[in-house]
């Protein structure tokens, strides 16, 4: 569901997925209206001190005696916070109540920071305290990686039991689909049992599993066909390093049993190259931007490869 927060200066656009806000959008003429009503020091105390004090909000008169600011003078900036869509004000009463918008907020901190390191600001983020520098990762850790498809029947099944074999231990690895078929497709099946993978625990299930409360903490999310790429992800916490490794569906090639098999086959080949390249990545002596580069690498092996 979409919803358009509209102040009179201001438009911000709300992505929501199932009740929670996953991204905020807003243009740049928006920010700039944002940031000029922050531009003055005593604005911005206000509105800090506003988001201080949460959905309770403060009063005027309680808020002009925390600031030591006039109440008039503390009128005229209000207004101005109000008409940018920064504050939004209720009657109790007789009394005016302020609360800041906390949405506004993190819209433009995101809208300042989606461009940085080429569009993929979570590399920015806990980022080494020197350039170049490897991640600090525990020796022992083992990595939850994630693999993403719409129908999560074929192509991300496939993937995590590739990686959960050639992984060796040092991963864990996860699959689920966007709008999953709810079954495994019977070639995809065969193939991994004909390779002597275990089988027993696969199912087709949604990501939203993976973005609740208590679920797995992802460590990387890989999407393996255009359509889950394209799509609005849920918000994974710990902000994964994410690539995107499309190949084709073969779910969807058309043929008899023996092309639909090759098809199946051609597949799990171009998973297992990258796969196998991935495993070999040495990821404690990486920096983020490097690894980053890498997996991206990764998802260009076999680009100019079809269908089979």
């Amino acid at each position: 569901m979409v919803v358009l927060k509209q102040s009179r200066n201001c438009h911000l656009k709300l992505v929501w997925n199932s009740g929670t806000v996953i991204r905020m959008t807003m243009t740049t003429r928006d920010a700039a209206t944002l940031l000029s009503a922050l531009s003055s020091e005593a604005r911005l105390s206000a509105w800090r001190r506003l988001l201080e004090a949460g959905a309770a909000g403060m009063t005027h008169g309680d808020l002009a005696a925390a600031l030591g600011m006039p109440k008039p003078t503390l009128s005229f900036h209000l207004r101005d916070l109000r008409q940018a869509g920064l504050v939004e004000s209720r009657r109790d009463g007789r009394t005016m109540v302020y609360t800041a918008s906390a949405l506004a907020g993190e819209a433009l901190a995101a809208f300042l920071m989606e461009t940085c390191c080429g569009h993929r600001p979570e590399l920015c983020l806990d980022r080494p305290e020197k350039e170049g520098s490897p991640m600090s990762l525990a020796p022992d850790k083992v990595y939850n990686v994630l693999f993403l498809c719409t129908g999560n029947s074929a192509r991300s099944i496939m993937a995590e039991c590739i990686l959960q074999r050639e992984g060796q231990g040092r991963f864990r690895a996860f699959s689920a689909g966007s709008t999953p078929r709810g079954e495994i497709a019977p070639e995809a099946m065969n193939l991994l049992v004909r390779n002597n993978y275990p089988t027993g625990h696969l199912r087709s299930k949604s990501w939203d599993e993976f973005a609740k409360d208590g679920a797995p903490r992802m460590d990387f999310v890989f999407t393996v066909c255009d359509d889950a790429a394209g799509e609005v992800c849920p918000a994974w916490p710990g902000q994964p390093l994410t690539a995107h490794w499309g190949v084709p569906d073969p779910v969807a090639f058309e043929g008899d049993a023996r092309q639909r098999a090759l098809a199946f086959a051609d597949t799990f080949r171009m998973l297992t190259n990258r796969i196998s390249v991935f495993c070999a990545l040495p990821l404690r002596s990486l920096d983020k931007l490097t690894l980053q580069k890498r997996l991206d690498d990764i998802g260009g092996m076999d680009a100019s490869a079809g269908a089979a």
